[in-house]
């Protein structure tokens, strides 16, 4: 998992800002993001603006601790848009 990812408590997650050249390349990683979210099952909160986008990735069903899977899908998330660190 990047470091650019934070993990916040209470429940736990994670939250990221992603930062693009362009609205083309945003809606570009949008789209791909939007397909990685159902072949995992697993939509997370997205918010963004002309030239960025804020993932939170939330603990399922009131868990305490993120599973696994949701940081594998952090990785994911970073590889679409080539944010690999």
């Amino acid at each position: 998992m990047s470091s650019e990812w934070k993990q916040r408590g209470k429940p736990e997650r994670l939250e990221r800002r992603y930062i693009f050249e362009n609205y083309d390349s945003l809606r570009d990683f949008l789209d791909r993001a939007a397909e990685l979210s159902e072949q995992c099952d697993y939509y997370p909160d997205m918010g963004f603006g002309k030239d960025y986008v804020n993932v939170t990735i939330h603990s399922e069903d009131g868990e305490e601790t993120l599973a696994d899977h949701l940081k594998e899908f952090s990785v994911k998330l970073d590889a679409l848009g080539g944010f690999v660190s």
